[in-house]
């Protein structure tokens, strides 16, 4: 199963994706340190495009392959971004199921933005400003909403986990 994550940076996203991955045994494919290990190369200087996620698509779809669930950690904000991972799941023959992670406390999201640390060596997060002027689409697609709003990780995850099909033979 190949398990979508899109968000806002500074929701909690990531966090919840490696409490899932661990939880349960999933490969975490995080666009964030892709990309950053992409900057440290010297291969690219000026911008990105979609090379993080055209990376991140064929880790996913490698590890997919081998019989692993898979959680694609990344904003994934636009609808061709979205269809991407589907296009992986579709390849790899797994199932797909799509997670927003949102925090409807904007000021709970600007605090935990402007607090948190990074544990990507040398990844400068984006400013309040920037997370606000980003081009981030609304999701046409059946997926699950999870609200970070007032909810611990560990609600959270819970949530997710109970949601997935796969935990009842993991547990």
């Amino acid at each position: 199963m190949l398990i979508i994550f899109g968000g806002l940076p500074g929701v909690g996203k990531s966090t919840i994706a490696r409490s899932v991955a661990q939880s349960v045994g999933a490969v975490h494919v995080r666009i964030d340190s892709i990309e950053q290990a992409v900057r440290e190369s010297g291969v690219t200087v000026v911008s990105l495009d979609d090379a993080g996620y055209r990376v991140g698509y064929a880790v996913a779809e490698d590890n997919l392959r081998l019989g692993h669930v898979v959680i694609a950690d990344s904003v994934n904000p636009l609808p061709v971004t979205r269809s991407a991972w589907l296009e992986v799941a579709s390849r790899a023959r797994v199932n797909a199921m799509e997670v927003e992670i949102r925090c409807s406390d904007q000021r709970e999201h600007r605090r935990r933005l402007e607090e948190r640390g990074c544990d990507i060596p040398g990844l400068r997060g984006p400013t309040w400003q920037d997370v606000m002027a980003r081009d981030y689409r609304h999701w046409d697609s059946d997926h699950i909403v999870i609200d970070t709003a007032g909810q611990s990780v560990a609600q959270c995850v819970a949530t997710l986990i109970d949601a997935l099909p796969l935990t009842a033979a993991k547990r």
